[in-house]
């Protein structure tokens, strides 16, 4: 019930005093009744409290009791004239100064007429909520049985309510995309809020300032990583509730369909794992194409091996596999299963584009909810099912690395493994340190006393490939003048850089300079990122 139907019973004759920016719009959910100077532990928020004012003594008590009326989020005060003859101008002040709406209960009508009209008026409303919700709960089921998919009964629920609906996965994947699928900057948005949320139903605001209510699909007691997110247009707070009512019901039929994708996943899984076991211990190609081709990949085309798993935690494996699922989803039927070292490996087909950025994306939008279990990924090349075993080992080799590195979520891929800054990354500190030392050196030396840019000539001198032009016009310096100081270099180092190696010593001893650990890098700067 609004405050503004409650206003406009003829029989209560009752007066508005004071009313707030949009006041008579606030919902009256219960009525509490207190002649007590202190009652705030009997007030709860969209009350309508009732008082004869009793408590009032001085100007002073007006304040104590609005004050906390409004701490407890009180709808509004109905007070009687009975006691006092007439509301005081301090109670109106109070009620001004904390923004609380001010109604006038007239000495002939009684307290007992304007609570059992708000209790008749809420109880009515009530029922009828509890009518409409009984009739979407049988609309749901009659639309599961009919077999519509979760997208249809979300553009269902979308017309009923007038807010778009979506369903997505934490790692932005839509499984409802509503009539749009979000945008990759708000996927980023959502999934960031709902990991992160101390609580939800919670809200995220896209780009453009639209809010998306988050709620959850499944039981408080889902980790949040391998729950399902319903997305709708909106802010919670200002729908009413039959319209959350809905959103909540809408959440289960979710649940179910979730469920039911979780059991059609474990029928695949035991195909996916006699395949690894096959391809491990070098088993028939043909029985290795087989499973494969019952899993509903194509034992013709390349795959690519992707193997994640949560850093000495193996009480996770089950939503490490469960993540892996829903990122192999992302390319078709998800082929998973648990390789011979106990690790999560999923099967992607190699044909898609990009593969590795796609899958690195995914995982990098569960980074806010594994800061306190760290995620490795690691991620093999494309490669022929006849070489499988050597891309699962490839995936195990970029996985080690990529626990190595650190941080919520690292994910290393085969192109990054062959990169000198990985390569550098992964030796001792002191060893590159002693190497650089021993190689650049006098170099460096050199350069800290007479500041002659000898290193600098040197690094774009490599950069340029050896060429005396590129190199001058790269530095703006004369070409004789990069000619001496190249044969500087070439003095204090004893190395000469038209040797193939000696170029190589110097470029490694110049990157590890500049290299430090895996465990300090967040993104490579290798081929790969």
């Amino acid at each position: 019930m609004l405050l503004r139907d409650l206003l406009a019973v003829p029989e209560l004759q009752l007066t508005l005093l004071y009313e707030p920016p949009g006041g008579l719009d606030r919902v009256l959910r219960r009525v509490c009744a207190s002649d007590l100077l202190h009652p705030a532990r009997y007030v709860s928020t969209d009350d309508l409290v009732v008082s004869g004012l009793v408590w009032r003594r001085t100007p002073e008590d007006s304040e104590v009791f609005v004050a906390e009326l409004a701490e407890r989020g009180a709808a509004a005060l109905a007070g009687g004239d009975a006691h006092l003859g007439s509301i005081p101008d301090d109670l109106v002040e109070s009620c001004r100064r904390h923004r609380l709406p001010l109604i006038e209960v007239p000495t002939e009508v009684s307290f007992t007429d304007v609570i059992e009209h708000v209790l008749s008026a809420v109880n009515a409303e009530r029922g009828a909520q509890l009518s409409a919700s009984l009739g979407r709960q049988r609309q749901l089921l009659a639309d599961v049985v009919a077999g519509r998919s979760l997208g249809e009964i979300a553009a269902r629920l979308s017309a009923d309510v007038g807010h778009e609906c979506r369903v997505l996965t934490p790692i932005g994947r839509h499984i409802a995309a509503g009539s749009r699928p979000l945008a990759v900057d708000d996927l980023d948005r959502v999934t960031r809020a709902f990991l992160t949320a101390p609580r939800l139903p919670a809200v995220a605001q896209c780009t453009d300032a639209t809010p998306l209510s988050l709620f959850t699909v499944g039981t408080g007691l889902d980790n949040r990583l391998t729950s399902w997110i319903v997305a709708v247009e909106g802010d919670v707070a200002d729908w009413p509730p039959d319209v959350v009512d809905a959103v909540t019901e809408f959440a289960s039929v979710a649940a179910l369909d979730r469920f039911r994708s979780a059991e059609a996943r474990r029928a695949i899984r035991h195909i996916a794992e006699e395949a690894l076991a096959l391809a491990e211990s070098g088993g028939s190609q043909l029985e290795i194409g087989a499973r494969l081709r019952q899993a509903e990949l194509n034992p013709a085309e390349p795959v690519i091996a992707v193997l994640a798993d949560f850093t000495k935690r193996p009480d996770m494996v089950e939503t490490a596999r469960t993540l892996l699922e829903d990122v192999a989803s992302l390319f078709g039927q998800p082929v998973v299963a648990t390789g011979r070292d106990g690790g999560t490996v999923a099967l992607l087909p190699g044909t898609k584009p990009d593969v590795p950025s796609a899958v690195r994306a995914a995982f990098d939008r569960l980074a806010p909810g594994v800061a306190r279990t760290p995620l490795a990924v690691g991620v093999s090349a494309r490669s022929a099912t006849e070489a499988l075993s050597g891309a699962l080992e490839e995936a195990r080799y970029s996985r080690r690395l990529a626990e190595l590195r650190g941080g919520p979520v690292s994910l290393v891929s085969a192109d990054e493994v062959n990169s000198h800054v990985l390569l550098l990354a992964t030796v001792p500190d002191e060893v590159r340190r002693t190497f650089a030392a021993q190689v650049l050196g006098p170099v460096v030396d050199y350069d800290d006393r007479t500041g002659s840019g000898l290193r600098r000539t040197l690094e774009a001198f490599l950069a340029c490939s050896g060429s005396w032009s590129r190199s001058s016009e790269a530095l703006h310096l004369h070409i004789n003048t990069v000619r001496y100081r190249i044969a500087r270099v070439e003095q204090l180092t004893g190395r000469d850089l038209s040797n193939l190696e000696d170029r190589v010593d110097m470029f490694l001893a110049l990157r590890s300079l500049e290299a430090r650990p895996l465990s300090d890098r967040t993104t490579p700067r290798g081929r790969g990122s």
